[in-house]
């Protein structure tokens, strides 16, 4: 009977042990800024509780949902924060454990020099010693021995140093790092869940957890030929969580869990006028009573602090675009980048020549497409034509209804620009007033074997003063004005034949008061 007791009691224990130790992180679902964290424990039949050690504290202990298989009941769920009696993970162990071998080392370098030193000092009172009194045959062959020595003294004194150097430097990027690591604190979490197992199974705890995240990431090519562009979508995946993640599962989301889930309610705007101050006709006049407050200032500062709640906020529900990662990631907590590509789209373009002369008088090749479907994070787009690396630029989606993307300068395709002389002159009633005329030509060629599809663009002057007068002449007239609603900006859109060349005239005349100081041009 001893000896049955004493087996319950052991086969308890183990089903203890195995329900606190068996739990690993499963699946992680990133989103930028933040990540939801899944953790799968195995429980043995009869366990009555299961207990996580070892958390990160930063999660948040609202967000924790608890699932498990048929035959488990599930009981109470209490949270408990201490301070961590070990490393904050195993990275950080091991750059303690580095730090301290590169100490070591540097105390064994700093002792080769000593030993270093101390010869090249007892050479030094060694020669002293041996011109003094030794024959000349032997002070030869005494000083000879005193410069190998010395060479080879020195010379280990200078490797040490370089060595130490060395070292130096690894022990201070190793600091770095264990310094970043430690801003995420020393405090962990314990979860006890109280249960009743009836069978094996498995009991899935997710929580949500601030910090870590993703962005996106793309590069873009352009097949000038085929005017096809393809954009593959990578991820930069970090994570210091204060828990590394080995071997799990990753889905990426677009997803914005951290926003407010709803859109804040329309409130009223109220306007009012500022009471006038009173005047005093003197200061022996009594006191008149103080006028009630206005509620203007308040309402100004309510406008300050309202301007966050009327921020856009996304549901990101089934609206979100999501990535199942195929291979499993182990990433630890140490803020390291991992890039993972994620998708490949090929799409057709439309390519345009695009120039603004005024600024710059070089043309370059766009290409315009219908916006992806799905949600398009913003992010930094790598940039290829034709195979070859021309630069980088950063894309949102959300900018416009169109992917537009900017693939370098058209060598191919020259603007000149010709510059007609500004004139002043006086004119008006009396000569109270002046004027200045501003003309410029430009003539753009297709050096290219086929045509060209060109956008020209030229911001007029646009007057903000009543009193400034613009007239505006153009040959050929602009094919749009105010150019995607910005004001002034005159487009001219055409065709342009291979070896043909097109010129475009712009002149502006400009008139204002006499005593006035223009400014702008």
């Amino acid at each position: 009977m001893k000896r049955c007791l004493l087996f319950a009691l052991l086969a308890l224990v183990l089903t203890q042990v195995h329900a606190e130790d068996a739990s690993h992180i499963a699946r992680v679902t990133l989103y930028p800024g933040s990540a939801t964290v899944e953790r799968v424990a195995r429980v043995a039949p009869g366990a009555k509780t299961l207990r996580i050690d070892g958390l990160p504290a930063g999660f948040d202990a609202r967000t924790i949902r608890v699932e498990a298989d048929p035959g488990i009941r599930l009981g109470e769920l209490s949270v408990l924060d201490a301070a961590r009696a070990d490393a904050l993970n195993p990275r950080q162990a091991e750059l303690e454990a580095k730090l301290v071998e590169l100490g070591d080392a540097i105390a064994l370098l700093d002792t080769e020099r000593q030993s270093a030193e101390l010869v090249t000092g007892y050479l030094k009172g060694l020669g002293a010693e041996a011109k003094s009194a030794a024959p000349i045959r032997d002070l030869t062959q005494t000083l000879t021995a005193i410069r190998s020595g010395g060479r080879d003294a020195y010379a280990r004194i200078a490797k040490v140093a370089v060595q130490k150097r060395s070292f130096e430097k690894q022990k201070a990027v190793l600091e770095q790092e264990l310094a970043k690591l430690a801003e995420q604190g020393n405090e962990a979490r314990a979860l006890t869940l109280a249960l009743a197992a009836e069978k094996a199974g498995e009991v899935r705890i997710s929580y949500q957890i601030s910090g870590p995240g993703w962005q996106s990431v793309y590069r873009a090519s352009l097949d000038s030929a085929s005017a096809r562009v393809t954009i593959e979508r990578q991820a930069q995946i970090a994570q210091m969580s204060g828990e590394d993640w080995s071997n799990v599962a990753l889905r990426l989301s677009t997803g914005q869990p951290s926003h407010s889930p709803q859109a804040q309610p329309p409130r009223s705007w109220l306007v009012s006028l500022r009471e006038p101050r009173p005047v005093f006709e003197s200061m022996a006049a009594p006191m008149a009573a103080a006028p009630a407050p206005s509620p203007a200032p308040a309402m100004a500062k309510r406008a300050r602090t309202d301007d966050a709640l009327f921020e856009v906020a996304e549901l990101q529900t089934e609206f979100a675009t999501e990535f199942e990662v195929p291979a499993k990631i182990s990433l630890p907590s140490d803020g390291r980048r991992v890039t993972v590509s994620l998708s490949k789209i090929t799409v057709p373009v439309g390519l345009r020549v695009q120039s603004v002369p005024r600024q710059d008088p070089n043309a370059y090749i766009v290409a315009s497409a219908a916006r992806p479907e799905g949600v398009w994070l913003p992010g930094e787009v790598q940039l290829y034509r034709d195979g070859a690396y021309i630069g980088a630029t950063r894309w949102s989606a959300e900018q416009g209804e169109k992917l537009e993307l900017p693939f370098g300068r058209d060598d191919l395709v020259r603007v000149k620009v010709n510059a007609a002389p500004q004139l002043s002159a006086r004119g008006g009633l009396i000569g109270q007033r002046r004027e200045r005329r501003i003309a410029s030509e430009y003539v753009i060629t297709n050096r290219h074997h086929q045509a060209v599809d060109l956008l020209l663009l030229e911001p007029a002057p646009v007057s903000a003063n009543d009193l400034l007068k613009v007239e505006s002449r153009f040959s050929p007239p602009p094919t749009t004005r105010d150019w995607e609603k910005k004001a002034g900006v005159m487009a001219w859109q055409m065709k342009l034949a291979p070896g043909a060349s097109q010129s475009i005239s712009v002149d502006y005349t400009l008139d204002w008061p006499k005593d006035s100081q223009p400014q702008g041009f």
